[in-house]
């Protein structure tokens, strides 16, 4: 019987934004600043087996990453549920970072957050910085790296090991070919070992060589969803 690893059922999204030009003026008229409500995920439905690795596409707005951000619990439903097997790994070039630690010491907190204890986190960590390959950089701290740089270190750290659930937004497109074939070797490994991936990403080849299946979104709403090759043909030729 196939096991699920993330169950999504008419999810809503929406989220509140306002301009500093209008909050500005509204303060120095006394009046409440005008907000404006964003509908970013409408009635999404769709169901990801373990160890499938699915890719997320479509425009910019149209609802990718804040559907993410809902499956890992950063943004909040209006509507609708979604269910996970267990707690995903988000991975993202906005991804959270100690800035004021060097880069050392934050592959070491990384891995301790996985479960690792001390002596295995000491013993993974030159194995994390090779993978990542910032060499010295790696004793500055953070808020000196570029976000290409923190994006490297952070997916290395993340798939270091094999989480069950890995949620990532356009992080593998930083570095060179080189490290983009890396990781994307990487994500292989993982699929096969059971691990389940939802990939965000506007490289269609990435995402033709990472995921079996692809789910296209647009306005918040699910255009298409079947095999990757197949949507990814719908999307390019629309």
């Amino acid at each position: 019987m196939t096991e699920l690893a993330i169950s999504c059922t008419d999810a809503h999204v929406n989220y509140s934004v306002k301009s500093n030009r209008q909050l500005i003026r509204s303060v120095i008229r006394g009046q409440k600043p005008e907000i404006r409500v964003i509908e970013a995920v409408k009635g999404v439905t769709f169901k990801v087996n373990v160890g499938e690795s699915v890719g997320l596409i479509g425009p910019n707005g149209s609802g990718k990453t804040s559907l993410l951000q809902a499956i890992t619990g950063l943004l909040p439903l209006n509507k609708g549920e979604i269910l996970v097997r267990s707690i995903p790994t988000f991975l993202g070039i906005q991804a959270v970072l100690r800035p004021q630690l060097t880069g050392w010491r934050n592959i070491q907190l990384g891995l301790l957050a996985q479960g690792l204890n001390r002596s295995e986190a000491e013993d993974m960590t030159s194995r994390v910085a090779d993978f990542c390959e910032l060499g010295d950089f790696l004793d500055l701290p953070m808020e000196t790296f570029s976000s290409g740089m923190k994006a490297r270190l952070h997916f290395a750290v993340a798939t270091a090991l094999t989480p069950e659930i890995l949620l990532i937004d356009e992080a593998l497109a930083v570095g060179d070919r080189s490290f983009r074939k890396k990781s994307s070797e990487r994500l292989k490994e993982h699929r096969s070992k059971a691990g389940t991936i939802l990939l965000v990403s506007h490289n269609l080849e990435e995402v033709r060589q990472s995921c079996q299946r692809v789910i296209w979104l647009e306005g918040g709403t699910v255009v298409a969803d079947g095999p990757a090759e197949d949507v990814i043909e719908a999307y390019e030729t629309s």
